[in-house]
This record gives C-alpha cells, structure tokens and sequence, in this order.
C-alpha cells in the first residue's frame, strides 16, 4: 500500500527561502519514498508509515531551525499498489 502527500514549505523569516527548501529536499533523499519536485510543492509517494514519518520529522527540523514558516500537507488515500 502506497500513500501520496503533497508537501508545501514557506520559510517566512528568510530573505531567500530557496537555500532552506534545497536542505529539506536532500533531507528526503534518506527515505524510502518517491519524490516528484514540483515550483511550488513536493510529493512523496511511499508507505503510509514513512510518508507520516518524513512529515514528523520534516516537521521537527522546520521547527529547529526555522523561525516563523508555514507547512501545508495534502494526503490522498492510500492505494493498493
């Protein structure tokens, strides 16, 4: 079973928030999912299990290293592949 979230990251404290979302982006690269980069959002395609562990502990680095950001999360329901 296979679970796709849609992840939009705005860091609202940087002048130039492309530095933080490029660590976050190869901070996904650990993770046992698949990553669709999009201009304004990535997905990640993976079990349900990581795919709500990459959301914790993506969470857990915004909330450590950044000061004020905005974290949007889109879940479709999980498929059968």
């Amino acid at each position: 079973m296979k679970t796709i979230a849609q992840l939009t990251y705005i860091p609202l404290s940087q002048d130039d928030p492309r530095e933080k979302v490029q660590e976050l982006l190869e901070h996904l690269a650990q993770y046992d999912v698949e990553i669709e980069v999009g201009y304004l959002s990535t997905t990640i395609i993976g079990a349900p299990k990581v795919v709500f562990e990459v959301i914790a502990d993506l969470y857990d680095i915004m909330s450590m290293e950044t000061e004020k950001f905005r974290f949007q999360v889109d879940l479709l329901s999980p498929s059968k592949e």
